[in-house]
């Protein structure tokens, strides 16, 4: 069956206002009518004041979307005929992939669709789950047929929190329909929204596994850069330096040592692990990554131990300070920050640690991991200090500012490169 829908008619609902939904709806609110939908109440109340607490849209930028309006009443979707699914994807304990909020969205769409209706897919996922996972979830609660009733296409996100250089519209779109003329509309409606111009995928699996392997691959590099990092350390080698040195050559890659976390490079890999593992494969570079990257608090956490006692600091009942909690710079994500591996592991050598983070919310942070960041350190006060996020602020702060906040005798742990070499006395 053909869809009647045209992308001139089309009425949009954006489900989930997080870092992808909401720079989307957004750009679709300047061209059509828009609903942006989240479960989270109080988040309506504070768009619907102009505030974006992701910081990723400014208000001046909600205000230029005349035809967006958001809401948290599911009856109020009942009238657009285009729903598109920006719902996290995370992983549970275990490291399998968590489908809860994507079964959820695909349940509330069920609740509302109508005959000739489009639901697109932005969240991450394996190959084959919006058609393995979600749509029966619809099928099952509408009794509509896929593909005869209503339609799906897959596009999938390609945000990056924080970068206020590489916005939704200057990224180029990867789109895809579960028939030719749906994956014509699906491509259609991004192309009018997206300045960089769009790509059509043969498939909603193709679109799937693309998306997936993007930020796997960052992360087998980041993985392979990490071990390297170790490898130098143990022959006194500064890291950094030998990057600097290797990134002369035209093709080598930029990447750098690090903690990986955040919602897609310390996830996604998981995603394509488990569809992997399912149809028989076990996946074992992807895997190898993971667990370097994963481990790379506790390395950290036992060179600050080891440099501590080099430095005749005693480790039992010491004070650190550590200098960011969100998952990268310049950024209020907390979500799967990695830093908190390091809080972990200090914790075992009954280390206090104290978080300085003008980025993160404090709420946000008790909430998530029982941790309250300082308003501001004390002076003179820690046997370390660990620079973990590149925060600007941190930057601008310089050495002597940062040192000061240690004793006498402390150990400056620079995860990132922010200061000179020799500056600190442990770098990655």
């Amino acid at each position: 069956m053909s869809i009647k829908l045209s992308v001139k008619n089309a009425k949009v609902a954006i489900i989930g206002l997080g870092y992808v939904g909401l720079p989307l709806a957004v750009e679709f609110g300047k061209r059509y009518p828009t609903l942006g939908f989240d479960i989270n109440a109080q988040r309506i109340v504070q768009l619907h004041d102009g505030i974006d607490t992701t910081l990723e849209v400014e208000s001046s930028q909600l205000r230029q979307a005349s035809q967006l309006r958001f809401t948290s009443d599911v009856e109020t979707l009942r009238d657009c005929n285009v729903y598109i699914v920006t719902v996290p994807t995370p992983i549970d304990h275990q490291h399998c992939p968590d489908l809860t909020p994507l079964i959820k969205a695909s349940e509330t769409i069920a609740s509302v669709i109508s005959r000739g209706d489009i639901v697109i897919y932005e969240s991450t996922v394996y190959p084959g789950a919006t058609e393995e996972e979600c749509i029966p979830v619809i099928e099952a609660a509408t009794g509509l047929t896929y593909n005869v009733d209503f339609f799906a296409g897959y596009s999938p996100e390609r945000i990056n929190p924080g970068d206020k250089e590489h916005r939704v519209t200057a990224i180029i779109k990867v789109t895809s329909g579960s028939t030719p003329q749906v994956a014509d509309f699906v491509d259609e409606l991004y192309a009018s929204i997206i300045t960089a111009g769009t790509f059509r995928a043969s498939s909603i699996r193709v679109a799937e596994a693309a998306k997936v392997i993007e930020n796997t691959q960052r992360d087998v590099n980041i993985a392979l850069i990490n071990e390297l990092a170790m490898i130098f350390n143990r022959l006194h080698i500064d890291t950094e330096e030998v990057l600097q040195a290797a990134a002369t050559k035209w093709n080598f890659l930029p990447f750098r040592p690090g903690l990986v976390g955040g919602h897609c490079i310390g996830v996604d890999p998981y995603y394509l692990t488990h569809k992997a593992q399912q149809v028989g494969y076990h996946p074992e570079v992807i895997l190898s990554g993971r667990r370097i990257n994963d481990g790379m608090g506790a390395y950290v956490a036992g060179q600050l131990v080891k440099q501590m006692i080099k430095q005749c600091i005693q480790v039992q009942a010491a004070r650190v300070l550590l200098m960011g909690l969100t998952f990268k710079e310049n950024c209020p994500d907390l979500r799967n920050t990695r830093v908190i591996d390091i809080i972990h592991e200090l914790a075992d050598f009954n280390v206090t640690v104290d978080v300085f983070d003008p980025h993160a919310d404090k709420d946000e942070a008790l909430l998530a991991y029982g941790i309250r960041p300082l308003d501001q350190p004390d002076e003179g006060v820690y046997d370390a200090v660990i620079l973990a996020v590149a925060h600007r602020e941190f930057a601008d702060l310089g050495t002597a500012r940062i040192r000061s906040w240690g004793k006498h005798q402390h150990v400056l742990y620079d995860l990132k490169y922010m200061l000179r070499n020799g500056d600190a006395d442990l770098r990655l």
